[in-house]
């Protein structure tokens, strides 16, 4: 958040609902607030929020020359990129997004702690839904092939009739191979952290924050 509320202009990829956006506007901040999702379910309820602007489709889409100071991609969003000419399609667009002195700031999950492995049944999240009823949330491995691993979610409520269930994938890219799609790009890594309160970058660290500019 302090990073969005530092910049003049802010292009949320993979916004979601728009909650960060969102935060961002009441919390004050006044100047141009844009969010891109390819998922029309998830801007219906950020449209909700009429002084945002938001995009739906891909980063590709939007066309930006030069506009944003500051881009993020937040909630692992790159990881479920899967193909590597899709990542490049996506960085390219985001490099041409941001001004000459913008930053691109986005989260993977660090490979070498190997999170998948907790992902399973008896590790569940609860949160309220919009209708007040408990909602619960756990994960299953169902396959784990080089960096790419492929695992559903079960969410069930005592307000619903069945449990839904998502077929989801993700690639843990390595730290070498995030250095590489940004410089293909022609985007230059600034600073890396280890997670969102700018701890070191080690081994252990659960996140790679990665702030990143035009090279």
């Amino acid at each position: 958040m302090p990073l969005v509320m530092a910049a003049d202009s802010v292009l949320d990829v993979g916004c979601g609902t728009g909650e960060l956006l969102r935060l961002a506007r009441q919390a004050g901040h006044t100047g141009r607030l844009c969010g891109v999702d390819p998922a029309d379910p998830m801007l219906q309820q950020a449209r909700r929020r009429s002084d945002i602007e938001w995009v739906l489709g891909q980063a590709a889409d939007g066309g930006w020359d030069r506009e944003f100071g500051l881009v993020v991609m937040t909630g692992h969003v790159f990881q479920v990129i899967l193909e590597d000419e899709v990542i490049q399609a996506t960085l390219a667009a985001i490099r041409s997004a941001l001004t000459d002195y913008g930053r691109f700031v986005f989260d993977t999950r660090n490979p070498l702690v190997r999170d998948w492995e907790r992902w399973t049944p008896d590790v569940v999240w609860e949160f309220v839904g919009p209708d007040g009823a408990v909602v619960r949330k756990w994960h299953e491995i169902e396959a784990v092939d080089g960096d790419l691993v492929s695992y559903s979610t079960t969410f069930t409520s005592p307000s619903w009739d069945r449990p839904i269930v998502i077929q989801s994938s993700q690639r843990f890219y390595p730290a070498e191979a995030v250095s590489s799609f940004l410089s293909n790009s022609e985007l230059a890594i600034e600073e890396q952290f280890g997670h969102w309160d700018r701890r070191p970058l080690t081994d252990t660290s659960p996140e790679i924050i990665t702030i990143a500019r035009r090279s």
